[in-house]
């Protein structure tokens, strides 16, 4: 057979078979890409290899809503999206990527599988993966005061993700992820993971339900009466020194001269005395000798003045 024949006979058998392949190969497993394990996606928590999760109560109406299990968790993608996010995807249908095979997905209730978090903390996302591909992940998380009761939309995301990572490598079946996470959420808040490929036109969506500790504000140290210092102020204080003592301490206005109108007013008149340690304070012993003569003259005096009137 000559080799054009050849060629010719090769390529029509390969296009009578290859549409047979194509739908083998979207159905199957090898078309699928992946999605986030930990911190766990609603996808894979409720598909058949989620274990409890899937046996929750959430789980349980995501599947009935759904119509159908989870059974291609790593398959939920769109095709040709190119970045327009937001414009592709509606509001309230994020976590299902507008899919109606995964409409369970966007319930709105608050007991879906969850993973705690640490505001500021570290967070260290695995993301499993089937199939290698470039492609950018974009990490998004909720504003404050998110309300898990209502159906997801964008305008809960902030307009920029917290964390940009570009081309991670594969490693035992899944991509590693590190970003810092905000410090400011508390509470229950989404992830919101976008991985756009580069190799191939698909964009993929995934919810992860996320609790923060609520805050807690710093408490004062208790004080402990044993060894508080009393109040100079209150009259406990007061009472502990008395006035004149030489453990009373004199209060300001008294150190700087103005003694309070009360303490003028109360205080008794009263006779300096002489310190007996102070040599310059009292009389001298001249001035006594001299006092004791006058004293003498004037009883000698009386008794001259006495004895001439009896005469």
């Amino acid at each position: 057979m000559p080799r054009t024949t050849a060629h010719r006979t090769a390529a029509l058998a390969a296009a009578a078979v290859s549409p047979f392949l194509l739908g083998l190969w979207a159905a199957g497993p090898a078309q699928a890409h992946g999605a986030p394990t930990d911190p766990v996606s609603r996808v894979f928590a409720c598909s058949p290899e989620g274990g409890s999760d899937a046996r929750t109560a959430a789980c349980r109406a995501a599947v009935d809503a759904n119509g159908t299990s989870f059974a291609a968790w790593d398959n939920l993608r769109v095709a040709n999206v190119n970045g327009r996010d937001r414009q592709t995807i509606p509001d309230g249908r994020l976590c299902s990527g507008g899919l109606s095979a995964y409409k369970g997905l966007d319930l709105a209730r608050a007991d879906w599988p969850s993973t705690r978090l640490t505001p500021g903390g570290t967070l260290r996302m695995t993301y499993a993966s089937t199939i290698a591909h470039t492609g950018t992940f974009k990490l998004y998380l909720t504003k404050p005061g998110y309300d898990p009761s209502k159906p997801l939309t964008w305008s809960d995301l902030p307009s920029r993700p917290f964390v940009e990572v570009k081309d991670p490598a594969l490693k035992d079946g899944a991509y590693h992820l590190t970003a810092k996470l905000p410090a400011d959420r508390t509470g229950r808040q989404m992830l919101y993971t976008i991985w756009q490929n580069s190799s191939t036109p698909d964009t993929y969506y995934s919810c992860s339900d996320v609790v923060f500790p609520a805050a807690v504000a710093p408490s004062e140290p208790e004080s402990d009466p044993t060894t508080e210092a009393p109040d100079p102020a209150t009259p406990a204080a007061a009472a502990s020194t008395t006035p004149g003592s030489p453990s009373a301490a004199p209060s300001a206005s008294t150190a700087s001269g103005d003694a309070p109108a009360e303490a003028t007013e109360a205080a008794p008149e009263s006779t300096p005395v002489a310190s007996a340690t102070d040599s310059g304070s009292g009389p001298s012993a001249p001035m006594l000798a001299g006092g004791a003569a006058a004293v003498l003259v004037l009883t000698g005096g009386a008794a001259l003045v006495a004895r001439l009137r009896r005469r």
